[in-house]
């Protein structure tokens, strides 16, 4: 992206520059920042972890990221019937003391409510703001306005922020998958938000704006399995115009937040998507009954945190208790996603390997020349329970031809339905020894004698084919084992091999 501070430029009626290319590091020194106090440990970064906080502002949707290294990324900033107040306290009560990237996923003003409070207060009362990003269509209303009048009070640099372009957010990759150029649907501000998805290890975060039906078939269509994260927030506050079926299943996520009001005009979060939901079993976090969430990696495991003890099942929600925007109190762990726990515990950071997360690049005992292990192998030991007896691990190749990081569809583990019908493979699971997991796709069913190839890489799946989407190698070359969980999370096969 090209820098669009210094002199403004008029662009549209609005009075403000919005350039398009290619996004780099923002200049300028960042601070660090996070929480300081003791009864929110989570939130340290000290140990190399980074941070979602999905803000309760009612209906609306604001989301912080404190990155490892104290980086700080604030996306949207709530409705303009509250001018950001939230959003501010929420900042202020977590010491964040520096904005170095505010992202606008789109225009409307239930995104940047609080846009211009936000920016007059870091540019004239803390440590500033970074760099602003913007999908460069302009709204008709006065927030945007006074949005726009901030940015050029305070000479912030503003980006017009595109598909393919990259946020700088230290140890953290921070892609944008939208909006495309040229836009879709006629320039409609939803179908053109700003899509990031955020990659930390071995988990990943995906915020989609208000994207809806169109906008979450292009990604489809472009991305497939690169849209696999560990957490989707459902797009436009759980709108049934959003999160698609095929939308969900491509993004794979073990859990779901939606940010909307309680009691919201607008019926959010829809059934539908409720529905969508609970037929793939995610559990889903909502800011109305949750209060305010975060959900916290240490790019193995997630740990999810929330103010309040509520519902997950997603049809169950709205049985839990309302909390209002602005309500003050700490976070707690209710869940963890895969991994070893994040704070407070000096092992976070090595796998039960004892390698620091690092695969070892040895060509692992009990393999033949082409790094296949068959599990039948005397040297592998085999368990299963009855449920789970008709799937078997017919091949593993751990070790892929070449370096192993960058042929990642060349590690796999091969699945073979030994019974006389078909297994339905939904919900269930595929992990090794550190817990990093794989689900199967909603409504996948293996047939009588057929095999599945579960590739660690990025590809289409097929009826023969299924991709991991893990941006680095998942099976030991030395010896792991292949843990498969049934919808129940009960363990119905596990084959280890040396």
């Amino acid at each position: 992206m090209k820098l669009a501070g210094g002199d403004l430029q008029i662009l549209l009626t609005v009075g403000i520059v919005l350039l398009a290319g290619c996004v780099g590091a923002v200049p300028g020194e960042q601070s660090p920042t996070g929480s300081e106090t003791s009864d929110e440990p989570a939130v340290e970064t000290a140990n190399g972890t980074v941070a979602v906080h999905y803000i309760n502002v009612g209906q609306s949707v604001s989301t912080l990221i404190v990155g490892p290294g104290g980086e700080t990324m604030l996306v949207d900033t709530g409705h303009y019937n509250d001018d950001g107040e939230h959003v501010l306290q929420y900042l202020q009560r977590h010491e964040i003391t520096r904005i170095d990237h505010l992202v606008t996923s789109h225009t409307d003003a239930d995104h940047i409510g609080g846009n211009a409070a936000v920016i007059e207060y870091y540019e004239t009362d803390a440590d500033g703001i970074g760099a602003i990003y913007d999908p460069g269509i302009a709204a008709s209303t006065r927030t945007y306005a006074e949005y726009l009048d901030a940015v050029e009070e305070h000479d912030v640099t503003l980006y017009e922020t595109r598909e393919g372009d990259a946020i700088s957010f230290g140890d953290v990759d921070v892609d944008v998958l939208g909006p495309p150029d040229p836009y879709l649907e006629n320039d409609a501000r939803n179908e053109n938000s700003i899509v990031l998805k955020l990659t930390h290890g071995e988990t990943s975060f995906l915020l989609s704006g208000d994207a809806e039906d169109d906008q979450e078939e292009y990604l489809i269509d472009t991305y497939g399995t690169e849209l696999r994260s560990t957490v989707l927030k459902a797009g436009h506050h759980g709108s049934s115009s959003s999160s698609s079926e095929p939308f969900i299943d491509a993004v794979r996520p073990q859990a779901a937040v939606i940010s909307s009001a309680y009691d919201s005009q607008y019926g959010h979060p829809h059934d539908e998507v409720l529905r969508r939901l609970s037929d793939r079993s995610i559990p889903t976090y909502w800011t109305a009954t949750h209060g305010d969430i975060a959900f916290v990696s240490d790019g193995r495991g997630v740990s999810v945190q929330t103010q309040r003890d509520a519902p997950t099942e997603p049809l169950a929600i709205r049985d839990g208790d309302p909390i209002a925007p602005g309500t003050s109190g700490d976070v707690v762990e209710r869940a963890r996603l895969g991994g070893e726990p994040v704070a407070g515990d000096s092992e976070a950071n090595t796998d039960e390997r004892g390698n620091d997360g690092d695969e070892t690049e040895d060509d692992g005992g009990g393999t033949d020349d082409t790094g296949e292990t068959d599990d039948t192998d005397e040297a592998n030991e085999t368990t299963s329970t009855e449920s789970g007896a008709a799937l078997e691990v017919a091949a593993i190749n751990a070790d892929a031809a070449g370096d192993d990081r960058e042929n990642l569809t060349d590690e796999y583990v091969v699945f073979e339905n030994t019974g006389d019908g078909p297994i339905d493979l939904s919900g269930w699971t595929v992990e090794d020894e550190a817990a990093r997991s794989y689900a199967f796709p909603y409504g996948f069913a293996l047939e009588a004698g057929a095999t599945v190839t579960l590739r660690s890489g990025s590809g289409t799946d097929t009826d023969t084919e299924l991709y991991w989407g893990s941006g680095s190698p998942i099976w030991n070359n030395d010896g792991d084992t292949v843990i498969v969980s049934n919808g129940d999370g009960a363990h119905v096969l596990e084959v280890s091999y040396e």
